[in-house]
C-alpha cells in the first residue's frame, strides 16, 4: 500500500479531483491507473455536495477548539483550490518517525534499517507515552491530518468523512521538522532539497529513507503553511 501526502482543500481531496504522483506519471504515459478513495459519509462524490459537509465539519470543529488555536479554522475550501502532493512511502515515513523518536531517546540504539514492525519500536513507544512530552509530537503521534493554524497539542476527533482521526497543526509540524533538522543533521535548505532525488531502494539505510521523507514533508509543509491549506496522509 502506497503512502502519499496531499495538501489542498478537503473538498477537492474527497471528490477525487487530484492526482498522486503515480497517477500523474500514468496519465502522462497513457497508462491506466485507478485509485479508489472514500468521500465524506461514504456516500458523496460530487464536489458541490461535499463542500457543505466539509464546511459544517470545520465549523463544528472550530467551535470545539475555540480558545485553543491561534486563529480561526478558515482556508480555501473550493473544489478548484490549488493542491500539492508527493509520495514519501510508508518506508520513508516510518524511517522519519523513528529518526525523530530516537533523537529524543539517545540512550536507545537507533536501528540501521527500518524494522518491519516499526510502529511498535521501543523509542516510538516512549515518545508516545502519556507522560512524555515529545519535541516532535506532531510527527510521531499517529497524526493523519494537519490543519493550517497553530496549536500545541494534537487531538483525536472525527474528520470530515466521519472517521476517528488524530489531528495536528501544519504550523507546529513545520517548526518541529526544523527542530529535528537542527538537532540532528543541521542541513542547509539546498541539502534538504537534494535529498528528494529518487526514492531509496529496498536495502537503503534508515537514515537515507528518513532524509528522503524529511525532504518530502518539509517541501509540502512549507506549501501548506504558505497557502494556508490542510495537509493529509493518503493511503
Amino acid at each position: 500500500m502506497a503512502l502519499d501526502v496531499y495538501v489542498g482543500s478537503l473538498t477537492r481531496y474527497y471528490s477525487g479531483d487530484w492526482e498522486n504522483v503515480a497517477e500523474k506519471v500514468a496519465r502522462e504515459r497513457g497508462v491506466q491507473y485507478r485509485m479508489t478513495r472514500t468521500p465524506p459519509k461514504d456516500t458523496l462524490r460530487d464536489a458541490a455536495r461535499i463542500r457543505p459537509v466539509v464546511l459544517a465539519w470545520r465549523r463544528k470543529l472550530g467551535e470545539a477548539l475555540s480558545g485553543k488555536v491561534d486563529a480561526a479554522l478558515d482556508w480555501d475550501e473550493s473544489a478548484d483550490a490549488s493542491y500539492f502532493t508527493d509520495r514519501p512511502g510508508w518506508d520513508g515515513f516510518g524511517s522519519l518517525v523513528l529518526w525523530a523518536a530516537y533523537s529524543e531517546h539517545p540512550a536507545l540504539r537507533r536501528p540501521q534499517s527500518l524494522p518491519e514492525a516499526w510502529d511498535d519500536d521501543a523509542a516510538l513507544v516512549r515518545s508516545n507515552a502519556a507522560n512524555f512530552k515529545s519535541r516532535y509530537g506532531h510527527l510521531v503521534r499517529n497524526i493523519e491530518l494537519w490543519l493550517p493554524c497553530g496549536f500545541a497539542v494534537s487531538f483525536e476527533a472525527e474528520d470530515a468523512a466521519g472517521r476517528k482521526t488524530v489531528i495536528g497543526s501544519v504550523m507546529t509540524l513545520r517548526r518541529q521538522l526544523a527542530d529535528l533538522n537542527d538537532a540532528t543533521w543541521q542541513a542547509s535548505g539546498g541539502d534538504v532539497a537534494s535529498w528528494r532525488g529518487a526514492p531509496p531502494g529496498e536495502d537503503a539505510a534508515l537514515e537515507a529513507r528518513a532524509k528522503f521523507a524529511f525532504s518530502v514533508f518539509t517541501s509540502l509543509v512549507e506549501q501548506a503553511a504558505a497557502a494556508k491549506l490542510p495537509m493529509k496522509l493518503d493511503y
